[in-house]
């Protein structure tokens, strides 16, 4: 009987021993969104839910944001290790802080939401067309700092533009209330405030997008400390591959992905951010370029150019590379990154 017991207690202790040393090998990390929680947040809590970031031997917690340029410095701080987060806040901060600034890793929104939006009814078709129009922007966005570079690219004097700036939740109300006559907006903030006041904003508006009119830039997407980069790339590369498996089931699985937010965050609309989310892996996720890369990859030579026009728009002291910028290793292979076709 004693032996028995002895043996028993040795077997248990061997289970604990095992299961400490297990949870010792779980890598932890801190990731921050970059905002509330939202439709287009949905397949970091399905790889959480499934357990795809388990397998990866990592524990992950996920924060909402405060804005996707704020990505940045809070992964800078120290406070998170990874994120989502703005390309082109990287490559200023890589411009003056280089080796220290966070790296992207995978490439989500391929095609930049700034765009000008404008009543369908509207004589505004060309970015040439804002001569002497009023527009109507937030201060201080992309969308604003970006407009001089991109009515030189069209052959106008931006300053024939008579530009108001209000509340980003303004943007659409003084457009449609005829106080501006063109908006300067984020495509997937604006799209859905449009749809919460009843408009139809594929019928009723118009979007002239930056990327189609001369500034193809990158946008969002999951970035890592430079210091994770470097002392744990199978960390990097486990988050990479969980993130690219949840995007492409979400997508395939819209009702179940919201369902899942709705679990995460009782106070959504799911009917609204369900739009939201096929709205934006729509226009900005399968893109052309997705379609012939695959999702989460950048094409070298437009992630320079991105990184020259921020330069000029922002006034940098230097230009960062792409890869400054841009780590291809931890990607999974091609194959398993093409796009979804949505049936819903």
């Amino acid at each position: 009987m004693k032996l028995t017991r002895l043996a028993f207690a040795l077997a248990l202790g061997s289970l604990c021993a095992v299961s400490a040393a297990s949870a010792q090998e779980m890598t932890k990390i801190k990731f921050t969104l970059d905002w509330k929680l939202q439709g287009i947040h949905a397949w970091y809590f399905w790889a959480k839910e499934k357990g795809y970031f388990a397998a990866e031997k990592l524990d992950v917690t996920i924060d909402q944001g405060e804005g996707s340029a704020a990505t940045v410095s809070r992964i800078m701080s120290g406070a998170y290790d990874a994120g989502f987060g703005d390309t082109n806040a990287v490559i200023q901060t890589a411009a003056t802080k280089p080796g220290e600034a966070p790296v992207m890793v995978y490439m989500i929104y391929s095609k930049a939401p700034f765009a000008l939006l404008t009543k369908a009814s509207s004589s505004i078709k060309t970015v040439k067309d804002l001569d002497g129009k009023k527009l109507g922007t937030a201060p201080g966005g992309a969308s604003l700092k970006l407009l001089p570079l991109l009515a030189k690219k069209n052959g106008l004097d931006a300053s024939t533009i008579a530009i108001t700036q209000v509340a980003p939740n303004l943007q659409e109300q003084i457009l449609i209330q005829g106080q501006v006559d063109v908006a300067a907006v984020f495509t997937a903030t604006s799209y859905m405030n449009l749809v919460a006041q009843k408009l139809d904003p594929d019928k009723d508006l118009r979007w002239i997008y930056y990327a189609d009119s001369g500034l193809d830039l990158y946008s969002n997407g999951v970035m890592v400390s430079a210091k994770l980069a470097k002392e744990n790339p199978a960390a990097v590369k486990g988050l990479v591959k969980a993130i690219n498996r949840a995007l492409k089931e979400t997508m395939a699985d819209p009702d179940a992905a919201i369902a899942l937010m709705a679990k995460v965050e009782p106070l959504i609309n799911t009917d609204i951010e369900k739009r939201r989310m096929i709205y934006v892996y729509n226009s900005l996720i399968d893109t052309d370029e997705a379609r012939s890369i695959g999702i989460g990859d950048v094409g070298d030579a437009k992630l320079a150019a991105s990184s020259a026009t921020i330069a000029e728009a922002y006034g940098l002291p230097r230009t960062p590379t792409a890869a400054e910028i841009f780590n291809h290793s931890f990607l999974p292979p091609k194959a398993e990154r093409m796009p979804v076709k949505l049936t819903n």
